[in-house]
């Protein structure tokens, strides 16, 4: 079977890789000239440990059995990571009970050796850090997410599949026991394939749209919700990450190392009409109050602009958060066609596992 992957970012490559250990001949579609150029490199990089997501979604089922996936491929394929850990900190009363919560919410999802200490262990740990209560996942870590998705796309080629760059697709059209895939760019022709994955990204509710025998009415809503990134000017004074208790629409402005051993801080939320990677150096204000809850020591004039990322969320400002959204030919009835629609946070750590569901749905 011929498979035709849309997007080459972490997910779609994580899929078309799961596609080709299945034996099938995979072809991804890239509109961009470069692998992971949009939300794949634009996020926070961490491994998740699976703390949050509310019991039978898809993002409890993948985040923490996908987290001890990718440490272990990390580990076979040479990608650099570090397994670092995290404090989740409440600043007040009001916070710790909301740790409480996720705590329980972490071993219902089965995320190991998670514990809550109190304000002395946690200052012990980390002594920049103000918190009344915290709690501490050991199994949160980092990633160079570049040298993650090259490794995905070694995997590809090494199976005999391949990544097609400045490749945008116009249109996709079922043709008996085919999809005629309509190829723009600066060689436009049509290809005809036995399968389609569509992880497109932001991009992918425009290409549902644009396949012809979908049901319209099954595309979601897409809300760019922006996130911010401010860099510390100074030498990191975390050894972990530092998260605050989850706001509305993402986890909170956070401690962000990443593996050249830089400290940032992002990202916030910032609901935007299209896209737009500008960073407002404005918006510092809110980051200075943010970041003083849990590091009241934060400088004066120490945080710098430095990159935005865009969160192709399904639902918007004040609705619960959606989970991912996988549209299979069970779901749906059209043959042979998987949709991935809202693959943010934690997208990254999910993406092993999330590779082998859609893989599953095609061998079906």
């Amino acid at each position: 079977m011929q498979v035709l992957v849309v997007g080459a970012g972490v997910v779609g490559l994580a899929c078309a890789r799961a596609l080709a250990l299945k034996g099938y001949e995979v072809i991804v579609a890239e509109a961009t000239n470069a692998i992971g150029t949009m939300t794949s490199s634009r996020n926070s990089e961490v491994i998740h440990a699976g703390l949050y997501y509310p019991t039978g979604t898809k993002r409890a089922l993948h985040c923490p059995r996908s987290r001890r996936m990718l440490y272990d491929y990390c580990i076979s394929h040479g990608v650099p990571h570090r397994k670092c850990g995290k404090l989740v900190v409440a600043t007040n009363d009001k916070e710790a009970a909301g740790i409480e919560k996720i705590y329980k919410q972490s071993q219902i999802n089965g995320c190991e050796n998670v514990e809550l200490i109190d304000a002395a262990t946690a200052k012990r740990l980390e002594p920049h850090a103000y918190c009344v209560t915290a709690m501490l996942s050991p199994e949160t870590g980092i990633i160079d997410s570049h040298s993650y998705m090259r490794a995905l796309r070694g995997d590809l080629e090494d199976l005999g599949g391949m990544v097609a760059f400045n490749t945008p697709i116009d249109r996709l059209k079922l043709t008996g026991e085919s999809w005629a895939v309509h190829f723009g760019g600066a060689d436009p022709q049509t290809i005809t394939f036995d399968a389609v994955v569509n992880s497109a990204g932001l991009g992918a509710q425009k290409l549902a749209r644009a396949t012809e025998g979908y049901p319209p009415e099954r595309v979601p809503p897409l809300y760019l919700a922006k996130g911010n990134y401010f860099s510390y000017g100074g030498r990191p004074v975390f050894s972990r990450l530092i998260y605050p208790v989850p706001i509305p629409g993402g986890l909170g402005v956070h401690v962000v190392l990443d593996m050249g051993g830089r400290m940032r801080f992002g990202p916030d939320v910032e609901w935007i009409g299209t896209e737009d990677y500008q960073v407002d150096p404005g918006r510092g204000a809110s980051f200075y109050e943010r970041v003083r809850g849990y590091w009241p020591g934060l400088p004066d004039n120490s945080l710098v602009p430095d990159f935005a990322g865009i969160r192709p969320k399904i639902t918007g400002p004040g609705e619960p958060q959606a989970d991912f959204m996988i549209d299979a030919p069970e779901h749906h009835g059209v043959p042979r066609l998987v949709q991935l629609f809202g693959i943010e946070s934690p997208g990254l750590t999910s993406s092993l596992s999330l590779g082998e569901e859609v893989a599953g749905y095609l061998s079906r």
